[in-house]
């Protein structure tokens, strides 16, 4: 299969990595090459089985609507867009194109939000009290993550759980949901040693994309890739 990844950056360069390391052919555009999605002309991009995008909240827009309007398949490891969602969903779906997005591909944080459900679910009725916290490196652009946007909503029976958002460092990702009571707590934690494992689950959800059409959530896939 031949992919296009959109974004040399740390997680770009690994998605590559693990792509090849499967025995795909792939194509790496960084954005000196694709200012303002000037590189993804129609024939460009017909050369390519699956478009995967990790650029920048400014970037990707452009991005997805250059490649879906071609008809192209296309998986979005970027966050920060998703007040544009439906547009791109309506997009996609008018141009017979396919599109699969989702704030975190790692199999452990897609555990997670179930787990942050079933706590909400089961302690809310219990009096306790709710919050995440996301840590990330100082490169990343959008705060609260997106990550922590979907444990705040699978947590939605105690309604708007409050985000703290830390920058520092390096770090790839940690992000803890809490339940506290007057008398005890109860932790979820997630911690990403590295960008490796968001990488491997992008290039799984291409592969499972390749023979669709439609709109989808990694976390809706990701048991079945």
């Amino acid at each position: 299969m031949r992919m296009l990844v959109l974004g040399h950056g740390k997680t770009g360069k690994l998605v590559a990595e693990v792509a090849t390391e499967r025995g795909h052919g792939v194509h790496v555009l960084d954005a000196k090459e694709n200012p303002r999605g000037a590189a993804l002309t129609a024939p460009f991009v017909a050369g390519f089985d699956v478009v995967i995008d990790f650029t920048t909240p400014e970037a990707v827009l452009t991005n997805l609507r250059a490649c879906l309007a071609v008809g192209a398949k296309v998986v979005v490891g970027t966050t920060g867009w998703y007040q544009q969602l439906n547009d791109m969903t309506s997009l996609a779906i008018r141009k017979d194109a396919a599109l699969l997005h989702g704030t975190n591909y790692s199999i452990g944080v897609q555990v997670m939000l179930q787990l942050a459900k079933q706590m909400t679910d089961s302690l809310k009725k219990y009096g306790y009290d709710f919050k995440i916290e996301e840590t990330h490196h100082t490169q990343k652009l959008d705060a609260p993550s997106g990550t922590a946007v979907s444990i705040q909503q699978a947590m939605n029976a105690a309604g708007e759980v409050p985000i703290e958002s830390i920058r520092e460092g390096d770090v790839a990702g940690i992000h803890i949901a809490e339940a506290i009571s007057a008398g005890d707590k109860l932790s979820l934690r997630h911690e990403a040693f590295g960008r490796r494992g968001f990488a491997e689950g992008a290039v799984r959800a291409a592969e499972w994309l390749s023979t669709r059409k439609g709109v989808y959530d990694f976390r809706d896939i990701f048991t079945q890739i």
